[in-house]
């Protein structure tokens, strides 16, 4: 069993009064350590315009390596322009991760287009720094990875790791949509394809965790590690009716795998859980997962998806 302390809230944007482009929101970080900081990727929101619609930027902050709850820089704009006006990323990128790669950083997102129907569909782009990880410029207009026959419905929450010289791609594909008090939801599970290059994709085309909650769970972010011989997944887990009421909204789910193909959910096994009180006493989602100088930590975001931040856990020894 894993077992992890939480070290508390790192970044709050409502709290953040230098740039109205990061008002709200602080959602999947994502980490790249540089020799004397840690940098960390997130996605941010401006207030909602007046119907009411967000969109959603890429940004980082720097913490210091030794501290890892002092913010030493804030990025003073974005970093990831949005798409024009009809792409699949026009009104927003979110989730991202960030990875290194080839001796380049690439930026693996979500994007955005508002719909009739149903709010959005989304879809996986790609983007690559040539500044250092300062600023992102996308490879092309369209995504790297879409629908297709048996995956129709929004792709997201993608999350990239190397393992045996291949790169493995966790991603969220829709199943349905439903409507949950009279608004649209999609109900999306855990999926992974693989690639050598980053930019062709084979997808294995199954679900890969099974639902215990309900038939309509939704998963997302598949956060996996290589430790003691085996494949670790921490990923996202809630009910898909009421997942705004107490109790019923993201928790930190946990399943083993041999092979990253095959794996066997044991969620009691993940050692963490929403807080009593405070910031993430009802939601806890989007881990990240990161060894720093003997230490194996966990940023993950909190209550209504990230809006008031993210925070920080260690692995108990």
């Amino acid at each position: 069993m894993f077992e992890w302390k939480k070290l508390g809230l790192v970044f709050d944007p409502t709290k953040n009064i230098h740039a109205s482009w990061m008002s709200e929101f602080a959602q999947s970080p994502s980490v790249v350590i540089h020799s004397d900081f840690v940098r960390v990727y997130f996605c941010c929101r401006p207030l909602p315009d007046e119907n009411g619609q967000y969109v959603s930027r890429l940004s980082y902050l720097d913490l210091d390596r030794n501290n890892l709850l002092k913010i030493t820089n804030i990025s003073s704009s974005p970093i990831l322009e949005l798409g024009k006006m009809g792409a699949f990323d026009e009104h927003g990128t979110y989730p991202a991760n960030i990875i290194e790669f080839k001796s380049d950083l690439w930026a693996f997102y979500c994007g955005w287009s508002r719909c009739e129907s149903v709010p959005v569909n989304t879809t996986l782009g790609v983007a690559k720094s040539y500044d250092g990880g300062r600023t992102f410029s996308r490879l092309g207009d369209g995504p790297v990875l879409t629908y297709t026959l048996n995956e129709p419905f929004t792709l997201g929450s993608p999350k990239v790791k190397v393992f045996n010289d291949k790169l493995y791609l966790w991603y969220v594909a829709g199943k349905i949509w439903v409507k949950t008090d009279g608004r649209p939801e999609p109900v999306y599970k855990l999926r992974m394809a693989v690639s050598d290059d980053g930019l062709n994709w084979t997808k294995h085309g199954k679900d890969l965790i099974e639902s215990v909650l309900e038939e309509n769970e939704c998963q997302a972010s598949g956060e996996v590690m290589f430790h003691d011989g085996q494949y670790h997944m921490f990923f996202s887990y809630r009910y898909n009716l009421g997942f705004k009421d107490k109790g019923r909204g993201y928790k930190i789910g946990y399943a083993t795998s041999e092979d990253l193909f095959n794996w066997k959910r044991a969620d009691g096994l993940s050692g963490i859980k929403p807080s009593k009180t405070g910031w993430d006493s009802n939601s806890i989602s989007y881990p990240h997962i990161f060894d720093l100088d003997g230490n194996t930590y966990m940023l993950y975001q909190g209550d209504e998806m990230g809006r008031f931040g993210f925070g920080l856990a260690v692995l108990k020894k």
